[in-house]
């Protein structure tokens, strides 16, 4: 769907918003592909303010889970904490998919190791990996 490499030291929650914007679903038959998923399932580390805003602002439905020391720091606060975010339990289960992806990518050695020292290189080279992937699928 979509793909943004970073520095390793980087955070992920970093380009949350730059990897959702270039998402591009194609649609079967004619007209422009959709730039809106219709669900969207996430880790704890996405459970921060912005990446619960974003999804929210654009009408796309969410199920990112509480961090646990969020949910102790809200409950602590009573009733300013303010109501728990909703949280698809079921969904969420389903989220297991996209890690397994992600493992099998890291089989790939050059993409486990980053032996490229370029950005561009890397891409075309976890391009690769993921279109190989995707055809012997």
């Amino acid at each position: 769907m979509s793909l943004i490499v970073t520095p390793g030291q980087r955070a992920d929650c970093t380009q949350f918003t730059r990897v959702l914007e270039r998402i591009r679903v194609p649609r079967i038959g004619p007209g422009r592909p959709r730039k809106k998923p219709d669900i969207l399932a996430a880790d704890k580390a996405y459970s921060n303010g912005p990446c619960r805003e974003y999804p929210r602002r654009r009408g796309i439905r969410h199920t990112i889970p509480e961090k646990t020391d969020s949910q102790a720091a809200r409950l602590r606060k009573g009733a300013r904490g303010g109501r728990p975010p909703g949280f698809d339990e079921e969904r969420h289960k389903k989220r297991n998919t996209v890690g397994r992806a992600v493992n099998r990518l890291k089989h790939a050695r050059a993409v486990a190791t980053r032996y490229d020292k370029r950005g561009y290189v890397f891409l075309g080279t976890a391009t690769t990996a993921a279109l190989v992937i995707w055809l012997r699928a």
